[in-house]
């Protein structure tokens, strides 16, 4: 029985750091309202501000009041924020409480992450002090079934990694705050929210189906905390892939000699042209991308013999050099040799 005890006491502690309040589009607005919105002197809102199904004629006291952006007024904008709103009221309310703070006067207490419930009304006098336990992620809830009332100078304080936007005030009914009050924490009220002057809230105040009122306060959305959803673990494969070194195989500098076969032909003739064939040179590449410098030198000899059989011979021996650029050497050789018969015919007179 033990065991199991300490089991539903693990769900809990585990549900406690996990609950999801999901403001979606209503996280951006420092204000939300249904039916009017009222400033008195300079207010600062810190967000946008809207009002939905009334229009902008609900909206008084902008200016000389400020906000982040124009109000929105009965438009699409005002009315999805405005649902997401209620949304988080619902999630909040319907959250499992860990703690009955029922009759506790909230002033003095140090809390941790958790759901707290107060089956009417709570109170705030001096200061509350909200303890992350360092967990960036750590989530308070409080659920009011009627009222929240703070007094004069009251204080919410947050230490060890508690962060602002995720502080939710679930209101049955209807929130004031006291002058001059310190408050952290979105305020989800089902009716109405009063701000008397000089207040300070780091959070969205969200009037479902009532009034926001306001007195020189300063109020700032906290749109930044998607850690109203628990943190969860994934595990990811990656998978390497290698791509082998390029290489580069090239044949070695090719000389190449062709020798044209002899010509024999008669004198006053011109021997016919050669032609130089050359054997093609084997380029082998392997990988994706190489450059090749390939140097080829080429031979040519060349052999003319010319045999004459009048009256002279003639031997002639060419020799014919190509190598790179053109480049052609000659030497020639020519022997000739010329006999003719000489016939000397002598008189005698006597």
């Amino acid at each position: 029985m033990h065991s199991a005890l300490a089991l539903t006491f693990g769900l809990a502690l585990a549900a406690i750091g996990n609950a999801q309040v999901d403001l979606g589009t209503a996280a951006a607005f420092g204000i939300v309202a249904t039916s009017a919105i009222t400033s008195t002197g300079l207010t600062v809102v810190n967000g946008d501000i809207g009002i939905s199904p009334n229009g902008l004629t609900s909206i008084t006291g902008f200016p000389p009041g400020i906000s982040t952006n124009p109000p929105h007024g009965a438009d699409a904008v005002a009315a999805q924020a405005h649902a997401d709103a209620q949304t988080a009221y619902n999630s909040a309310q319907a959250l499992p409480f860990t703690t009955s703070l029922t009759g506790q006067d909230l002033g003095g207490l140090v809390l941790g992450p958790g759901v707290y419930n107060f089956a009417s009304s709570a109170q705030l006098t001096g200061i509350l002090t909200l303890d992350g336990q360092n967990n960036a992620n750590s989530v308070f809830v409080f659920q009011m079934g009627s009222t929240i009332t703070t007094a004069t100078a009251a204080q919410v304080v947050l230490i060890n990694g508690a962060k602002a936007c995720n502080v939710f005030w679930q209101v049955g009914s209807s929130a004031t705050l006291g002058t001059s009050t310190n408050f952290v924490g979105n305020i989800l009220a089902l009716a109405s929210i009063t701000v008397n002057s000089a207040v300070t809230v780091n959070g969205g105040l969200y009037a479902l189906t009532a009034a926001v009122t306001l007195i020189d306060d300063t109020i700032s959305a906290q749109p930044g905390c998607a850690n109203t959803h628990p943190p969860t673990s994934t595990s990811t494969t990656v998978s390497l892939t290698t791509t082998p070194v390029p290489t580069t195989t090239t044949t070695p500098v090719t000389t190449m000699t062709t020798t044209t076969k002899p010509v024999t032909t008669t004198a006053g003739m011109a021997p016919p042209p050669f032609s130089l064939f050359l054997s093609p040179v084997l380029i082998q590449i392997q990988g994706p991308t190489s450059t090749v410098t390939v140097t080829v030198t080429k031979t040519v000899t060349s052999t003319l013999t010319i045999t004459s059989t009048k009256y002279s011979t003639i031997h002639d021996t060419k020799t014919i050099t190509k190598t790179d650029h053109d480049t052609i050497t000659s030497t020639k050789t020519t022997t000739s040799t010329k006999t003719a018969p000489c016939t000397t015919t002598r008189r005698y007179v006597r």
